[in-house]
């Protein structure tokens, strides 16, 4: 069985939380990172709804890809079910993405991106309801505020910036 791809946006890239063979920074066209998805369950409550991320449509989005080994393809496909699809909130699909090496080579990638349909889905939010949500929020992986502060520590240090994350990580280090 041959090797696959899976694109990680947000904690993905932290965290992936299965073995790879290589990382490698890649662009995903037509479709962006967005605080757009209401969290029950890792980061937040029904009560007290944290917010995470989920790749919304339009746009283009610079992650990580990371090559998988095919002999492991059913336990880590069988991971990221379990991790990404607690609440169907997602929709599991295969992508085409551009890898930053030479060449710019492009391949299919595993990626979970939002179902608009799903009642978790925040839609574009103001700043403001953003930061409300991530300051209160706490779920099973923890509080909503560490998820925003690792996503950016992670995008800085592959040298990549998302505004808005920056924004409110910049808020919550205010107070």
């Amino acid at each position: 069985m041959s090797d696959f791809w899976v694109f990680g946006y947000g904690s993905l890239m932290w965290r992936p939380g299965f073995d790879y063979l290589e990382s490698v920074i890649a662009d995903l066209a037509g479709a962006h990172r967005a605080l757009c998805v209401y969290s029950w369950v890792h980061r937040g409550t029904r009560q007290h709804p944290g917010l995470v991320l989920g790749l919304d449509r339009g746009g283009s989005c610079r992650g990580v890809a990371y090559r998988v080994a095919g002999e492991t393809r059913e336990p880590v496909i069988g991971y990221l079910r379990e991790r990404e699809l607690v609440t169907r909130v997602y929709r599991e699909v295969w992508r085409p993405i551009r890898l930053h090496r030479e060449g710019r080579p492009q391949v299919q990638a595993l990626t979970y991106m939002i179902d608009r349909d799903h009642e978790q889905y925040a839609g574009r939010l103001s700043a403001e309801t953003i930061l409300a949500h991530v300051r209160e929020a706490r779920g099973g992986a923890g509080a909503n505020r560490d998820y925003i502060l690792n996503t950016v520590a992670h995008l800085r240090g592959l040298s990549l910036r998302d505004a808005v994350l920056e924004r409110t990580a910049a808020a919550l280090a205010e107070g």
